[in-house]
């Protein structure tokens, strides 16, 4: 029960209710990436001529978890989804990596508040003032 009212409001963590049944109705699937996010084009053009492409995603929805190569065939720059003509990629390449800047899985330098909070020793001519000092 409490997963059906989760997909009634909770866009942010997978698709709702409403967006799965206009998936249904208006789009036909596409692929399935690494990921698992799940992409989708209309079956019909819109008002400028071309199918809208969407992606719903698997979990919290980031669009930085869109890999370029699927970004890029969300955004029309390729006709054909990377399922059925896949990039080609350098050898210099890196694979995809979500961007985890505001998550828990961030980076902190050493002695953020966010992190373990200690900072290193302050090293040369500086000197912490104390309040017995006058």
């Amino acid at each position: 029960m409490f997963k059906f009212i989760k997909r009634m409001f909770a866009w942010w963590d997978g698709a709702t209710i409403g967006t799965l049944f206009v998936l249904f109705r208006k789009y036909r699937f596409i692929a399935e990436d690494e990921f698992g996010n799940r992409y989708f084009e209309e079956k019909k053009p819109s008002f400028d001529g071309k199918k809208r492409r969407m992606v719903t995603y698997t979990g919290y929805a980031d669009a930085s978890r869109v890999p370029s190569d699927w970004h890029g065939w969300l955004h029309h720059t390729f006709e054909a989804p990377p399922s059925e003509q896949p990039l080609l990629r350098q050898e210099w390449e890196k694979d995809h990596q979500a961007n985890l800047t505001g998550t828990v899985w961030a980076w902190h330098r050493k002695g953020s508040m966010s992190g373990d909070g200690k900072r290193g020793h302050a090293t040369g001519d500086y000197e912490a003032w104390s309040p017995d000092q006058r």
